[in-house]
């Protein structure tokens, strides 16, 4: 028996099921000169720092309904960020808090913050990625909510997905556990599930090509988008498309094409294709 996400299960204790949300999203740019490249990073960097990655978990927490019990961020040298928060479906007294975890409050940040995970987390790394041989340059950004108790890390799919320029995007969603309810039989899940695209807004889907690949009798959820229409001024980095010939647009498109391709499916195609 498994039950929708705004439905209960009469449970004998807490809920022992741990969901865990993986999102995944590449960023495609075509940069063509050394400065291009290194100005895309730059803005990547500054648009994506851990402040606005911090702001976005926080909002991620509100959604699912839970409270932060410690933040984590770091900015990297020479790109890139991370952030963790520690999360708690229920809030919880305050002498009952690790006093290394700052409950949010990062005016106070000391040089190592070290806390108790106490039910959840989320976390967010970000790669800003380019090669000199290369005009495309990615930039790839992994979160993970993953929580336990009565909380769904897919209530927050969708704002996770409109706070990102996504390209790619990559999910799973896996329950691992059991749970029981008051007559002692053990669930498995506690909501019902067919697939992830079920929770994704209809309009963001319509841009994508998406497949799933699913493992049912494990709880184990895999849906992968690509987007479907590749307009030049989303992906031209201090270029103007119509600056650019009918030829070298073509060639953009395709370069652009490939790449967005061999990530969608993890395989270096063209290589192959060459081989």
């Amino acid at each position: 028996m498994m039950l929708g996400l705004n439905q209960k299960i009469s449970l004998y204790g807490f809920n022992n099921l741990t969901k865990t949300l993986s999102f995944n999203i590449y960023d495609i740019c075509y940069a063509k000169t050394e400065r291009d490249k290194n100005d895309y990073i730059t803005y990547i960097d500054e648009q994506y720092n851990s402040e606005r990655l911090t702001n976005i978990l926080c909002e991620v927490t509100k959604i699912i309904g839970a409270n932060i019990l410690n933040i984590s961020k770091q900015d990297y040298d020479p790109q890139g960020a991370s952030v963790a928060i520690l999360i708690t479906e229920d809030g919880m007294p305050c002498n009952s808090i690790d006093p290394s975890c700052n409950k949010g409050d990062l005016s106070h940040l000391r040089d190592c913050v070290v806390a108790h995970l106490d039910k959840s987390h989320v976390t967010v790394h970000s790669y800003p990625e380019s090669h000199p041989d290369n005009d495309v340059s990615t930039f790839r950004v992994d979160i993970d909510v993953s929580t336990c108790g009565e909380i769904s890390p897919l209530n927050a799919l969708n704002f996770l997905i409109s706070s990102f320029d996504s390209d790619i995007i990559t999910i799973d969603y896996r329950v691992r556990g059991f749970t029981r309810d008051v007559n002692g039989h053990k669930y498995f899940m506690d909501h019902g599930m067919s697939s992830i695209q079920n929770y994704i807004n209809n309009e963001t889907l319509k841009k994508y090509d998406a497949i799933d690949v699913n493992v049912y009798n494990s709880n184990i959820f895999h849906t992968k988008m690509m987007i479907k229409e590749i307009d030049l001024n989303n992906y031209l980095f201090n270029t103007d498309p119509y600056d650019l010939n009918p030829e070298e647009r073509r060639s953009i498109r395709n370069k652009l094409s490939k790449e967005m391709i061999e990530i969608y499916h993890g395989l270096n195609i063209y290589d192959r294709m060459e081989e």
